[in-house]
């Protein structure tokens, strides 16, 4: 058993991966072998990641709060609560709150052999952003 006291605190999710107030806490890095990492992302009403896309697939699973989600060329989503959001090995996607709502999502990834976790691309625009459909509570 290994208990890691975090010395970092949370993080506040970087302008060229983000749009808006995101903030992040680590959750898992485990050490090699092991290429599991696993953080705790706060979205506030609004923010949202860039498009991009995880080697080796991605699962979200939302802990608190309203939020959306969308692959490129899928339709914005609506999750919630208790959802658990699979997002395959290279797919474009985005996540996050809803326009009013913060969400809160555990982020599960894998790094490829070469550790990568995350490809970032693109903003997410506004008139994409605005395609997503109203939460309804």
């Amino acid at each position: 058993m290994q208990i890691t006291r975090s010395s970092i605190g949370t993080a506040k999710g970087p302008a060229d991966w983000f749009t808006g107030d995101v903030y992040i806490d680590s959750v898992a890095a485990s050490p090699a072998p092991s290429r599991v990492q696993a953080s705790l992302v706060h979205f506030m009403p609004g923010a949202r990641t860039h498009w991009h896309r995880h080697p080796l697939s991605q699962t979200v699973f939302v802990t608190e709060g309203v939020g959306l989600c969308q692959r490129r060329g899928g339709p914005v989503e609506v999750i919630r609560p208790g959802d658990r959001v699979l997002f395959e090995a290279d797919e474009e996607h985005w996540h996050g709150a809803a326009p009013d709502r913060l969400m809160v999502h555990l982020a599960i990834n894998e790094g490829d052999a070469e550790h990568d976790v995350v490809q970032w691309l693109t903003p997410v625009t506004d008139e994409e952003y605005g395609a997503a459909p109203t939460p309804q509570d």
